[in-house]
């Protein structure tokens, strides 16, 4: 519920309906709402959302077609994330895009918001294995097969609805530079029914800039008047009770980490001890950052995974042989510090960490709740312009905070220290856009 809280935090928004499948996942929502931090009202409809009528959901709220102000959603985003092994709709959990849009067809929201991993805007409706593709020799690539076909899909069919058209804007985005204490790039679609053309703002924070020696000032000042990157020292550094739910690191991989510096990785173990450790990951090509990876307090944590005591994406306490615990995924996340998570071990840390940074939910509430304003003066009239093609714009979401190797060098984030050498120069792209055509 990372997205509803921040949402909620704008002051403008009431969350009063909600479809979750997960049982445990729905407990939490209601030990919140019991502890009075939802509504006492809130509809909680617990089951696959394929079999729940939107139209059930729109009567028990005690509100028609048309009359619900956003409606939000979040796919799951596995089957298009570059992290993985890319099935994209072949996998039916692809499908879930289009249960989204069928709630969008039968509630008629004046707005909806729906998030995203960012390789959905590249997903093809049919996976072709690199092996086959043109480039290796294979025959060319079906229209069904080319990057970006299930969102020109999707987009395509948002326009068939027969009562509602839909403007939809896409907006790629970095949680850490609105603010959050977290690197996590995330795809907003943002669409309403009035022709409204909304716009995501400008990154709020930001690297801290260099001084004449080209040395970084640690975020104490920053580039453009820029507020600077909250840091993993920002969030839990002041946390005296880590918590008692943890998914920690077994003996074997605590014995490797207990050999790698805060502020480093594998690269800093001697080369047969990277081999033993690492198997045949040690031979792969990459940068293998999250290898035995130990955190900084000075930096913005790393993308928050459900799993933190996986040997290739570690996420290490910066001076504790240890993960992260529930308690400190939950602060980086920004959910309330009173919030509650139920289920098993695994079951919590997937909520913390699957959720929307509760920030990212603030900023686009922002610009909803602003467009829903104009409207409202304009007595809910659309804009008789037509957008033309719906948009992607990208604003500046791939950051990058650190040089972990190069030139046969490794480098060591040294917390407190200035770290000229392992620190990336400033990104020069801030926006792009293109448009979603077929």
């Amino acid at each position: 519920m990372g997205l509803d809280i921040g949402l909620e935090n704008t002051d403008r928004f009431e969350v009063v309906a909600c479809v979750e499948i997960e049982p445990s996942f729905c407990d939490t929502i209601r030990a919140n709402q019991k502890a009075s931090r939802l509504i006492p009202d809130l509809e909680i409809f617990q089951g696959d959302i394929t079999s729940i009528d939107p139209n059930d959901v729109l009567r028990a709220c005690g509100l028609r077609p048309g009359e619900v102000d956003i409606l939000t959603g979040g796919p799951p985003c596995q089957s298009f994330s570059t992290a993985g092994r890319r099935r994209t709709t072949q996998d039916p959990r692809g499908t879930l895009l289009w249960q989204f849009l069928r709630y969008v067809e039968v509630m008629q929201p004046r707005f909806f918001l729906m998030e995203n991993v960012r390789g959905l805007l590249s997903a093809a409706l049919n996976h072709r294995p690199i092996a086959d593709r043109p480039e290796k020799g294979g025959p060319p690539l079906e229209r069904d097969e080319k990057p970006g076909s299930v969102m020109r899909l999707f987009a395509e069919d948002l326009q068939t609805f027969s009562d509602s058209h839909y403007h939809m804007d896409c907006f790629e985005v970095n949680a850490v530079n609105y603010g959050a204490p977290q690197l996590r790039e995330r795809a907003l679609f943002i669409g309403n029914r009035f022709n409204a053309v909304a716009d995501f703002p400008d990154p709020t924070h930001g690297r801290s800039k260099n001084d004449e020696n080209d040395q970084p000032l640690l975020f104490e000042e920053t580039e453009k008047g820029l507020h600077p990157w909250h840091t993993l020292g920002d969030a839990i550094g002041h946390l005296n009770d880590p918590g008692e739910v943890i998914m920690d690191f077994s003996p074997r991989k605590k014995r490797f980490l207990s050999k790698v510096p805060p502020g480093s990785n594998w690269r800093s173990l001697p080369v047969e001890i990277q081999q033993e450790s690492m198997g045949r990951a040690w031979h792969a090509k990459g940068g293998r950052s999250g290898w035995w990876r130990r955190l900084s307090y000075d930096l913005p944590c790393p993308t928050l995974v459900t799993m933190p005591n996986h040997a290739g994406t570690a996420l290490c306490h910066p001076t504790e042989v240890r993960t992260l615990t529930l308690k400190e995924y939950a602060l980086i996340q920004e959910f309330p510090e009173d919030w509650e998570f139920c289920g098993t071990p695994a079951q919590q840390y997937a909520q913390a960490g699957n959720a929307v940074p509760v920030r990212l939910g603030e900023v686009a509430g922002e610009v909803i709740a602003a467009e829903l304003d104009k409207l409202k003066e304009r007595g809910w009239t659309a804009y008789s312009a037509k957008p033309g093609a719906y948009r992607v714009i990208y604003v500046q979401s791939h950051v990058r905070t650190r040089q972990w190797f190069k030139a046969g060098k490794t480098f060591v984030w040294k917390d407190g220290a200035i770290n000229g050498d392992a620190a990336y120069k400033t990104t020069r792209s801030k926006r792009r856009i293109r448009r979603l055509t077929g």
